[in-house]
């Protein structure tokens, strides 16, 4: 039973709409679809999942029309694929006049009368999946017991039964030929063992247990004498010395940075003096601004040069040849067709997983861009690997481009104004970057004139928390008290190791609350995907504090690698947490982005997977190195060959 059937246009003008039961209109879940699946380019699926309803979709590209029908999700329908297809044909069919001759006009004044014939086609399409072919039962000749004769089931007493021999197949002639060359060895091995099993079976079972107890003494002999071999003079002493290095010191008290005053309270750590420009890099930048990622293609030039100068030594050469051979990837007001663009959407999908594009994402994203072009109806000099391009770099700025732009510093205002701070978690697996791109967020918001708490929510690193602090130091010494009226703009709040990590970031909200500080940062400890209780317990720590926003700290290195993170931190916390809307990723911190060169695949990878905005993209080691993501950047190093 479907529930609803409609088409409009891709302008938004409904033509027509079926409601097959009674209950809410169809606007929701059709809104739904545009907005999560037509506007931001996610069309590599027809299929689309909207509370209890399941949409499948068609796109008509010649005409700019969309075929949407809606069904209950738990029920397996068969037959809806078949129904969209025959619609889109009858409804197309029948009014292309009406298309091709008023176009616009056309939708608006038109009456497009179509529900004789939908129904026509829908109970064609249910009669079409209940007739199946009878089963024809095997007949006695045709089983495998007719084969067996009479004599192979009688079983003479004594006799043990036939073991069944299995057809395998030769893995290789590699292993034939080393079977061949070891058989004539192990012909005397297995002549010997022959022989000793029928001296066992001539034997009584007392004496095969003495023969064996015999062997047992014997080896156990040998082996006494072996160990009883004189020893070196030189014996190694029992237990391990602690090594010493040339320029190291071996008083471990010199080696214990821990300060006792700090270490369990949220005191201001001492003022450290270094030098600033190595820790800020650009001397010349704006403070407090956070600029956007630039990308500078150096061979843009070049690669015009190379692409224009062939073309004419072939006309000059070849004459009417040379310029047909121009020409003859041109395309003339022809639509296009799916084996058009296949070559060409091939080596797209190619090239992106090269750029380090995870390969799902890329069939995907390929699969998108062949629907929207199916169909089109393309200009006279104008090929079929330049639209498709076009079209796949349309597609990826569209991804990159968040449906909601996070503003961190808008939003830190706005709980300015109801005295609370602004909290902020970061989560992610190990090593990918938390702790420093969190300093690096905390020197920026510092220099926007918000002070900042961090949360040493990583109680199971080794050195986490002492991480944290030499940031703290060199954060005051960049921004001393002084230079903000006598307020100290960042502090750390820690209980050292072993604790509850959604105790610690609970305490420190609340004396960031009673401290009138603006941001609390809370640093949580890495943890693979796959960890269960480690994944439980970050959900606990983000349902129990309900941090403002939650960012996943995930490196730019990762190919395929990205999207399974994504996905199970975001299935982890949706099943771990209590609410009954949980709380997933709301951002994503993109780190090492100065390693990868013109391999941005990763941007594309995560921002598909959860449709959630690259709110900050760490480039390097100073506090400087943060930006903001600029798609189109991210997209020209992308196609770049």
């Amino acid at each position: 039973m479907l529930d609803f059937f409609t088409i409009f246009s891709k302008g938004g003008l409904v033509l027509w709409c079926f409601q097959g039961v009674r209950g809410p209109a169809a606007t929701a879940p059709v809104n739904a679809l545009i907005r999560s699946v037509l506007l931001q380019e996610r069309g590599g699926n027809n299929s689309f999942t909207h509370e209890a309803l399941t949409l499948k979709y068609k796109l008509d590209n010649q005409f700019e029309l969309v075929f949407v029908v809606g069904f209950q999700k738990i029920l397996t329908l068969t037959y809806v694929d078949k129904l969209i297809d025959d619609v889109h044909k009858e409804f197309r069919d029948k009014y292309r006049n009406e298309f091709q001759q008023k176009g616009a006009l056309g939708l608006l004044n038109g009456t497009f009368d179509f529900k004789d014939d939908f129904m026509r086609l829908l109970r064609d399409a249910e009669e079409s999946s209940k007739v199946r072919a009878p089963t024809v039962m095997k007949t006695f000749e045709q089983s495998l017991k007719s084969q067996k004769t009479v004599k192979c089931m009688i079983e003479t007493r004594g006799e043990k039964p036939k073991e069944k021999v299995k057809n395998k197949k030769n893995k290789g002639s590699k292993k034939d030929g080393t079977e061949a060359v070891a058989a004539p060895s192990k012909a005397s091995a297995g002549d010997k063992q022959l022989s000793a099993a029928g001296e066992k079976e001539e034997l009584t079972k007392d004496e095969i247990l003495q023969k064996n107890r015999e062997e047992f003494f014997r080896r156990h002999m040998k082996a006494g004498e072996k160990s009883r071999s004189p020893k070196p003079d030189a014996q190694k002493e029992k237990g391990k010395k602690p090594r010493v290095w040339d320029l190291g010191n071996s008083n471990a008290k010199v080696l214990d940075y821990s300060n006792s005053a700090t270490n369990g309270s949220a005191e201001a750590c001492p003022v450290e003096e270094f030098d600033p420009d190595m820790a800020l890099g650009d001397k010349n930048r704006e403070p407090g601004r956070l600029y956007d990622l630039e990308y500078e293609s150096d061979d843009e030039a070049e690669e015009e040069k190379v692409v224009q100068n062939p073309s004419k030594p072939s006309v000059k050469k070849g004459g009417l040849g040379g310029m047909f051979g121009m020409l003859k990837g041109l395309v003339g007001s022809k639509s296009l067709t799916r084996g058009d663009m296949d070559p060409v959407l091939e080596k797209m999908k190619d090239h992106l997983i090269a750029k380090n594009v995870a390969a799902e994402i890329a069939v995907q994203l390929c699969e998108s861009v062949a629907k929207k072009l199916e169909g089109k109806v393309m200009g006279t000099f104008t090929t079929v690997t330049s639209t498709v391009k076009q079209a796949l770099q349309e597609a990826l700025v569209q991804i990159l481009q968040p449906q909601r732009r996070v503003d961190v510093l808008r939003d830190v205002m706005d709980a300015q104004r109801h005295r609370r701070p602004y909290v902020i978690t970061f989560c992610g697996v190990n090593g990918v970057g938390k702790s420093t791109n969190l300093a690096k967020i905390s020197f920026w918001l510092i220099e926007n004139g918000f002070s900042v708490l961090i949360a040493a929510c990583d109680t199971f690193r080794a050195g986490a928390v002492e991480q944290l602090r030499t940031h703290t130091r060199r954060l005051n010494a960049l921004h001393p008290p002084e230079s903000h009226g006598g307020r100290t703009m960042v502090q750390l709040y820690e209980k050292g190791y072993g604790k509850d990590a959604a105790g610690i970031a609970m305490e420190a909200i609340s004396y960031a609350r009673n401290q009138g500080f603006d941001v609390v940062l809370v640093d949580t400890a890495g943890r693979m995907q796959d960890n269960a209780p480690l994944m439980t317990a970050l959900a606990k720590l983000i349902a129990v504090n309900a941090p403002d926003l939650v960012l996943f700290v995930g490196e730019a290195l990762v190919g395929n690698e990205a999207v399974d993170q994504l996905v199970k931190f975001n299935k982890a916390l949706a099943d771990h947490s209590m609410a009954q809307t949980p709380r997933l990723i709301d951002g994503i911190v993109l780190t090492k982005f100065d390693t990868i060169d013109d391999k941005v695949g990763a941007a594309i990878s995560m921002t598909y997977i959860t449709s959630k905005p690259i709110v900050f993209v760490g480039t390097g080691q100073t506090y400087c190195d943060l930006r903001s993501l600029n798609a189109k950047a991210v997209v020209a190093a992308l196609m770049k060959a």
